[in-house]
């Protein structure tokens, strides 16, 4: 699996000679830096990208591979608030659970709370993930990316934040019970975390309640400066943690823009029709093709596969080769005469 680009300065970092990284109570010199949390924190960006990808599968702006270099991302739009905090919840997800699992040195369960009363019929006991471990390191690394002072990079470190919140507020809570014959009079609970797809659907859901920051343009290009910090706190003020923050409007995703990374909708496919489709895929064609002014092409394919295989001693397997037809849907530009024809059907009475 490839290095992520935006984490690889700071992998080169961690190996390179008598380095020193401070974590929290952790002192790691070079390589060991490196073997200690560099996988973690590949797979946990790697499993952001992922979720990425499968959250935006059937929108416009797809998550294309341009979107999740979080160093080269120079607009702070609705898109890229959802990639700050994907990334930042992915790396803090793994850390955590490779942490409750004994694969870090020095880490483990969260039992600070066990024996307490937790509630009703309740105790808290049993391996708790550790959420404040992976919350901690992820925060050192993810956010030290962040190099900037300006209103931008407080808004992709608030949003690296609401993703970590994301992991604590989806967190579930596993309870074993105790008493005679099975009675339950007593439980131990302790709190574990959830799968990734539901931290995924949850963000996804802050993503499109996003608040943009009413900051202006002059106080924006300020910098570092105290008219600028006072600009921040005034907007920041009322926006809680757990909310995504953007600070411009997303462009036209229908349209290609290679400068801004952005591919368009032409070429991409819709689903037209089948059972048991999500509600983005029912929608996929409207949304993808006829919106963005294209039409639907259906394309068919031929595709051959192994069947039919047998197994002969020994030791040999023969397989026939049988075809099928696959049919997909791409959006497409509509041709010249069915455009002008389009237009004058909707354009109704002068």
């Amino acid at each position: 699996m490839a290095y992520t680009p935006w984490l690889l300065p700071a992998f080169l970092c961690m190996m390179c000679p008598g380095h020193a990284w401070i974590a929290g109570n952790f002192l790691m010199t070079g390589s060991k830096a490196y073997l200690t949390y560099a996988k973690s924190l590949q797979v946990g960006t790697q499993s952001g990208i992922e979720e990425c990808k499968h959250q935006f599968t059937w929108d416009r702006w797809n998550c294309p591979e341009s979107a999740v270099q979080l160093k080269g991302l120079r607009r702070a739009t609705r898109e890229t608030s959802f990639v700050h905090a994907i990334s930042a919840a992915g790396v803090m997800y793994v850390l955590t659970r490779n942490c409750s699992m004994g694969d870090l040195d020095n880490c483990g369960c969260d039992v600070s709370r066990n024996g307490k009363i937790g509630g009703q019929g309740w105790l808290w006991g049993g391996c708790s993930d550790n959420v404040d471990f992976g919350e901690r390191i992820s925060k050192q690394y993810v956010d030290a990316q962040e190099s900037g002072q300006d209103s931008r990079a407080a808004v992709n470190l608030h949003n690296n934040q609401a993703g970590r919140l994301a992991v604590k507020a989806t967190m579930k809570r596993i309870c074993r019970c105790h008493g005679m014959s099975e009675s339950c009079s007593v439980q131990t609970c302790w709190s574990q975390l959830s799968d990734f797809r539901g931290i995924g659907d949850y963000l996804k859901v802050k993503h499109s309640q996003a608040q943009k920051l009413d900051i202006d343009k002059k106080r924006k290009r300020a910098g570092n400066s105290a008219e600028s910090r006072g600009a921040l706190v005034d907007a920041f003020g009322s926006v809680p943690e757990t909310e995504l923050i953007y600070l411009e409007d997303s462009p036209d995703y229908c349209k290609r823009n290679i400068s801004l990374g952005l591919y368009g909708t032409e070429g991409r496919e819709c689903v037209q029709h089948g059972e048991g489709l999500t509600q983005w895929e029912r929608r996929s064609c409207r949304r993808l093709c006829h919106e963005c002014g294209l039409r639907v092409e259906e394309r068919r394919a031929e595709v051959v596969t192994s069947c039919n295989c047998k197994f002969h001693w020994c030791c040999k397997v023969n397989c026939d080769d049988c075809s099928q037809v696959v049919v997909r849907h791409v959006c497409t530009r509509r041709e010249a005469t069915e455009g002008h024809a389009l237009r004058r059907r909707h354009r109704g009475p002068k």
